[in-house]
Protein backbone atom coordinates (compact mmCIF):
# COMPACT_ATOMS: atom_id res chain seq x y z
CA UNK A 1 0.00 0.00 0.00
CA UNK A 2 0.91 3.58 -1.12
CA UNK A 3 1.77 6.48 1.28
CA UNK A 4 -0.94 8.50 -0.80
CA UNK A 5 -3.89 4.97 -0.50
CA UNK A 6 -3.04 5.02 3.52
CA UNK A 7 -3.53 8.94 3.95
CA UNK A 8 -6.61 8.43 1.48
CA UNK A 9 -8.27 5.64 3.58
CA UNK A 10 -7.73 7.10 6.94
CA UNK A 11 -9.38 10.50 5.31
CA UNK A 12 -12.54 8.88 3.26
CA UNK A 13 -15.45 8.29 6.07
CA UNK A 14 -17.83 5.31 5.55
CA UNK A 15 -20.87 5.99 5.81
CA UNK A 16 -23.58 3.08 6.83
CA UNK A 17 -26.93 3.45 4.90
CA UNK A 18 -26.64 6.35 3.16
CA UNK A 19 -28.76 6.97 0.56
CA UNK A 20 -30.72 3.74 1.91
CA UNK A 21 -29.92 1.08 3.96
CA UNK A 22 -27.77 -1.38 3.12
CA UNK A 23 -25.56 1.03 0.65
CA UNK A 24 -22.20 2.18 2.92
CA UNK A 25 -21.21 5.44 1.21
CA UNK A 26 -17.45 6.36 0.60
CA UNK A 27 -17.41 10.02 1.48
CA UNK A 28 -14.69 12.15 -0.35
CA UNK A 29 -15.54 15.41 1.63
CA UNK A 30 -12.32 14.67 4.37
CA UNK A 31 -10.05 14.65 1.88
CA UNK A 32 -11.18 18.20 0.02
CA UNK A 33 -10.95 19.48 3.06
CA UNK A 34 -7.66 19.15 3.34
CA UNK A 35 -5.64 20.67 0.81
CA UNK A 36 -2.39 18.89 1.63
CA UNK A 37 -3.98 15.54 0.63
CA UNK A 38 -5.99 17.03 -2.48
CA UNK A 39 -2.92 18.32 -4.07
CA UNK A 40 -1.59 14.83 -3.17
CA UNK A 41 -4.26 13.28 -5.34
CA UNK A 42 -3.55 15.18 -8.02
CA UNK A 43 -0.09 14.28 -8.04
CA UNK A 44 -0.68 10.70 -7.75
CA UNK A 45 -2.66 10.97 -10.51
CA UNK A 46 -0.16 13.15 -12.27
CA UNK A 47 2.24 10.33 -12.01
CA UNK A 48 0.43 7.38 -12.77
CA UNK A 49 -0.42 8.99 -15.78
CA UNK A 50 3.20 9.68 -17.03
CA UNK A 51 3.47 6.96 -19.35
CA UNK A 52 -0.01 7.65 -20.49
CA UNK A 53 -0.25 10.36 -23.45
CA UNK A 54 -3.61 12.46 -23.66
CA UNK A 55 -4.77 15.45 -24.78
CA UNK A 56 -7.63 16.10 -22.91
CA UNK A 57 -9.60 15.00 -19.70
CA UNK A 58 -13.22 14.27 -19.46
CA UNK A 59 -14.58 14.58 -15.89
CA UNK A 60 -18.06 13.14 -15.23
CA UNK A 61 -20.77 14.65 -13.19
CA UNK A 62 -20.47 16.37 -10.47
CA UNK A 63 -17.47 14.57 -8.66
CA UNK A 64 -15.11 13.93 -11.74
CA UNK A 65 -14.75 17.90 -11.73
CA UNK A 66 -13.04 17.72 -8.17
CA UNK A 67 -9.65 16.20 -9.31
CA UNK A 68 -10.48 16.05 -13.15
CA UNK A 69 -10.20 20.00 -13.60
CA UNK A 70 -6.87 20.56 -11.43
CA UNK A 71 -5.37 17.47 -13.05
CA UNK A 72 -6.00 19.10 -16.52
CA UNK A 73 -4.72 22.33 -15.22
CA UNK A 74 -1.91 20.31 -13.97
CA UNK A 75 -0.89 18.52 -17.15
CA UNK A 76 -1.78 21.37 -19.43
CA UNK A 77 -4.88 19.97 -20.99
CA UNK A 78 -8.21 20.83 -21.76
CA UNK A 79 -10.92 20.22 -19.33
CA UNK A 80 -14.24 18.33 -20.79
CA UNK A 81 -17.35 18.19 -18.80
CA UNK A 82 -19.42 15.36 -19.33
CA UNK A 83 -22.46 16.06 -17.82
CA UNK A 84 -26.09 14.75 -17.19
CA UNK A 85 -29.02 15.32 -19.99
CA UNK A 86 -30.07 19.04 -20.07
CA UNK A 87 -27.36 20.50 -18.26
CA UNK A 88 -25.04 21.79 -21.18
CA UNK A 89 -25.87 24.94 -23.44
CA UNK A 90 -24.83 24.20 -26.53
CA UNK A 91 -25.50 21.36 -29.20
CA UNK A 92 -24.37 18.35 -27.81
CA UNK A 93 -23.68 14.13 -28.22
CA UNK A 94 -25.60 11.72 -25.92
CA UNK A 95 -25.67 8.30 -24.72
CA UNK A 96 -28.06 6.91 -22.87
CA UNK A 97 -26.92 3.99 -20.49
CA UNK A 98 -28.71 1.22 -17.84
CA UNK A 99 -28.21 1.47 -14.41
CA UNK A 100 -28.97 -0.85 -11.74
CA UNK A 101 -32.38 0.50 -11.36
CA UNK A 102 -33.30 2.09 -14.50
CA UNK A 103 -31.47 4.48 -16.74
CA UNK A 104 -29.76 7.47 -17.50
CA UNK A 105 -28.61 9.78 -20.14
CA UNK A 106 -25.11 12.07 -20.19
CA UNK A 107 -24.07 14.09 -22.38
CA UNK A 108 -21.18 16.51 -23.81
CA UNK A 109 -20.69 19.68 -26.10
CA UNK A 110 -20.29 18.24 -29.81
CA UNK A 111 -17.28 20.20 -29.99
CA UNK A 112 -15.34 19.31 -27.44
CA UNK A 113 -14.04 16.30 -28.44
CA UNK A 114 -11.98 15.93 -32.06
CA UNK A 115 -11.14 13.25 -34.03
CA UNK A 116 -7.84 11.59 -32.62
CA UNK A 117 -7.95 13.07 -29.00
CA UNK A 118 -6.51 10.69 -26.46
CA UNK A 119 -9.21 11.27 -24.06
CA UNK A 120 -8.85 10.31 -19.73
CA UNK A 121 -11.92 9.83 -18.16
CA UNK A 122 -12.85 11.21 -15.09
CA UNK A 123 -14.37 10.24 -12.01
CA UNK A 124 -13.99 9.84 -8.18
CA UNK A 125 -15.90 6.37 -8.20
CA UNK A 126 -15.67 3.57 -9.99
CA UNK A 127 -18.57 1.28 -8.74
CA UNK A 128 -20.43 -0.97 -11.71
CA UNK A 129 -18.61 1.19 -14.59
CA UNK A 130 -21.79 2.14 -16.30
CA UNK A 131 -21.05 5.88 -16.23
CA UNK A 132 -17.38 5.76 -17.11
CA UNK A 133 -18.47 3.61 -20.52
CA UNK A 134 -20.83 5.97 -21.08
CA UNK A 135 -18.53 8.58 -20.94
CA UNK A 136 -16.36 6.06 -23.15
CA UNK A 137 -18.64 5.73 -25.90
CA UNK A 138 -19.15 9.79 -25.86
CA UNK A 139 -15.80 9.93 -27.23
CA UNK A 140 -15.63 7.29 -29.34
CA UNK A 141 -18.79 8.40 -30.98
CA UNK A 142 -16.86 12.02 -31.45
CA UNK A 143 -13.45 10.36 -32.79
CA UNK A 144 -11.49 10.59 -29.83
CA UNK A 145 -9.71 7.69 -28.40
CA UNK A 146 -10.41 6.63 -24.94
CA UNK A 147 -6.54 6.66 -22.77
CA UNK A 148 -7.69 5.45 -20.16
CA UNK A 149 -9.80 5.92 -17.26
CA UNK A 150 -9.01 7.38 -13.59
CA UNK A 151 -10.49 7.21 -10.11
CA UNK A 152 -10.20 8.47 -6.26
CA UNK A 153 -12.04 5.03 -5.38
CA UNK A 154 -12.56 1.83 -6.99
CA UNK A 155 -15.43 -0.27 -5.56
CA UNK A 156 -14.05 -4.10 -6.29
CA UNK A 157 -17.16 -5.98 -5.65
CA UNK A 158 -19.33 -4.37 -8.17
CA UNK A 159 -16.91 -5.21 -10.66
CA UNK A 160 -16.93 -1.76 -12.72
CA UNK A 161 -13.31 -3.26 -14.13
CA UNK A 162 -15.10 -6.18 -16.32
CA UNK A 163 -17.07 -3.41 -18.09
CA UNK A 164 -14.03 -1.21 -18.90
CA UNK A 165 -12.10 -3.74 -20.17
CA UNK A 166 -13.42 -3.60 -23.37
CA UNK A 167 -12.03 0.19 -24.09
CA UNK A 168 -8.24 -1.85 -23.98
CA UNK A 169 -6.81 1.46 -22.00
CA UNK A 170 -5.07 1.94 -18.36
CA UNK A 171 -6.98 2.19 -15.27
CA UNK A 172 -6.11 3.91 -12.53
CA UNK A 173 -7.68 4.04 -8.83
CA UNK A 174 -5.31 5.52 -6.22
CA UNK A 175 -7.66 3.31 -3.28
CA UNK A 176 -9.88 0.20 -3.58
CA UNK A 177 -12.39 -1.32 -1.09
Amino acid sequence: MTDLETRLRQAIRAVPDFPKPGILFRDITPVMEDPLLSLAVVEGFREALQATPIDAIAGIESRGFLYGMPLALKLGVPFVTVRKKGKLPWRTVSHKYDLEYGSAEIEMHVDTVRPGMRVLVHDDLLATGGTAAAAAELIRREGGVVAGFSFLIELSFLNGVERLKAYNAPLIRLVTY
